[in-house]
């Protein structure tokens, strides 16, 4: 069985996916951070449903950059 092929083929998704998983978490809470420190520097008091919608827009932009940051260094590295 050549495993070679397997390899060739799966090898930069997975990295990919790897390094996104890992950069998830900590961009999402700097994103998070700097949402809601702008929300407070225009308001004083940030309500707790204001700030649960802040973390879903931190989430999805941390999963578009963590993915487009982890392709474009996973290229970079491996090829």
């Amino acid at each position: 069985m050549n495993f070679k092929i397997y390899y060739s083929l799966f090898h930069d998704p997975i990295w990919t996916l790897i390094l996104s998983a890992a950069l998830f978490f900590p961009v999402r809470q700097l994103i998070w951070v700097l949402y809601v420190r702008r929300k407070q520097k225009k308001q004083k008091l940030v309500s707790e449903q204001e700030i649960n919608i802040l973390k879903k827009k931190a989430a999805f932009t941390s999963i578009f950059l963590s993915l487009v940051f982890s392709y474009v260094y996973v290229n970079q590295v491996f090829n």
